[in-house]
């Protein structure tokens, strides 16, 4: 083997994942604006501002990913640009977002279109946004209007990014807005999401059945710090029925699970053409009583991990492969939604690179049904409550200047998308130290 090359499907999408707010700019209409405005809730207080500039410019980045050799491209579609007051529907917005999408197909980028990617338009969230009943058909309105204009030039569609996370972050640790820690609106935020999300997918499948619809899942990992104690045990499965399970069960199985209810949820059921993956890294679980707001867990780090920029977690990339044959037991085609470290120096993207796209092949070898890869992401964004201090980037930016250099993993990227390959001359070149890790004897 110590010449292998993983060589991946002829059919493969090869691409980079995207989200409107964070490369937008001046997308001063939604939720995300106005909490940046609140000093201390963006770390030191870092703003999105005119962000990556796409509004006015993404041709120039579109071009960029087509250079590199991508097929394909997942951004999504600013609810608040889109519907700026209740009821009312910006023509010039959509009429935008429809000349960015076919600026993706004139240059051989397939568009993945997420529908809602943590941001909602103010007037929703002065009404409570998920937390109200009536965002469900508001959503459902939105997506109609939007596939209307769209329908014709997208094919693969993301109703929602990561319910899981957004109502985690919003409503149970209080780190997004609206800053909540309370586990009763939580419950209520998830179950609208994933109401949310049924209600788009069958709105779409109306306008367009021959549609693929599905929704981006975060799967974290959650291991007992201490394997041989219960009580490690216990709040690691707690903590994946609370993250993983009770999404996925609600929108395949048709069954809520506890602890964010327990009973049937049968419109939810098999709403799904497919589903994303969006994997970073995993937790080791300690108990913690004290630790409310996650389950009574607490994380730990795993002795001699290696670590990633800002306590975002270590790198783990064989929990790709253990995500990705957990999704495999649902019988769907699978998208890698999004994937990544941070790094602002590059020094560690490169071999990450490597690591989860060797997983990816090995999952393949087990025909696991995997149809793509979105690299998060193709430029330095901002990265939410962190701000600009976490850089996902293949390719950096100075927010201040707005000049992009291409950072060594893009070249790596490049090289591995046009050969379709991960080869031994690219390990030997961009990361040796995996030599005898990825290429035994």
């Amino acid at each position: 083997m110590a010449n292998a090359t993983f060589h991946f499907p002829p059919d493969f999408k090869w691409g980079v994942a995207t989200a409107s707010h964070q490369v937008e700019g001046n997308n001063d209409n939604n939720q995300w604006w106005a909490w940046e405005q609140e000093e201390g809730r963006i770390k030191q207080n870092h703003k999105s501002g005119v962000a990556c500039d796409w509004w006015a410019n993404a041709e120039t980045d579109f071009d960029r990913a087509a250079d590199m050799g991508l097929n394909a491209l997942r951004l999504s579609i600013e609810w608040s640009r889109v519907e700026p007051e209740p009821g009312v529907f910006d023509a010039q917005a959509l009429d935008r977002y429809r000349e960015m999408i076919k600026g993706l197909r004139q240059r051989g980028l397939e568009p993945l279109v997420t529908l809602h990617h943590f941001s909602n338009p103010l007037w929703l969230e002065q009404q409570g946004a998920w937390i109200n009943d009536g965002c469900i058909a508001y959503f459902a309105r939105y997506v109609e209007r939007v596939a209307n204009v769209l329908g014709d030039q997208v094919d693969l569609w993301c109703t929602i990014n990561e319910p899981n996370v957004y109502t985690t972050l919003s409503y149970l640790q209080g780190l997004f807005p609206p800053g909540e820690q309370n586990f009763k609106a939580a419950r209520t935020v998830l179950g609208n999401l994933l109401k949310g999300h049924a209600a788009a997918y069958r709105a779409l499948h109306r306008l367009q059945p021959a549609a693929k619809v599905g929704l981006a899942h975060n799967l974290r990992i959650f291991d007992p710090a201490n394997p041989q104690s219960l009580a490690d045990r216990l709040v690691a499965a707690i903590q994946d029925v609370g993250f993983n399970r009770a999404t996925l069960n609600a929108v395949w199985k048709g069954w809520w699970t506890l602890p964010f209810g327990f009973g049937p949820a049968w419109s939810l059921r098999r709403t799904l053409d497919w589903i994303g993956l969006n994997y970073y890294t995993r937790d080791r679980v300690a108990f913690d009583a004290g630790a409310r707001s996650t389950f009574f867990g607490r994380s730990q780090r795993t002795p001699g991990a290696e670590l990633l920029d800002g306590g975002y977690g270590e790198l783990y990339p064989e929990g790709l492969y253990r995500s990705l044959t957990r999704l495999a037991r649902m019988r769907l085609p699978i998208y890698i939604t999004e994937n990544g470290i941070p790094d602002s120096d590059d020094d560690q993207r490169p071999a990450a690179l490597l690591l989860h796209l060797h997983q990816t092949w090995r999952a393949l070898q087990m025909n696991l049904p995997i149809k793509g890869y979105y690299h998060w992401t193709l430029i330095d964004n901002f990265e939410w409550a962190e701000g600009w201090t976490l850089r996902f980037g293949l390719i950096e930016l100075n927010p201040e200047t707005g000049i992009r250099k291409p950072r060594r993993s893009a070249n790596l990227y490049t090289a591995i998308v046009r050969g379709n390959a991960v080869t031994p001359a690219l390990i030997d070149a961009y990361a040796p130290r995996l030599r005898d890790r990825l290429l035994p004897g």
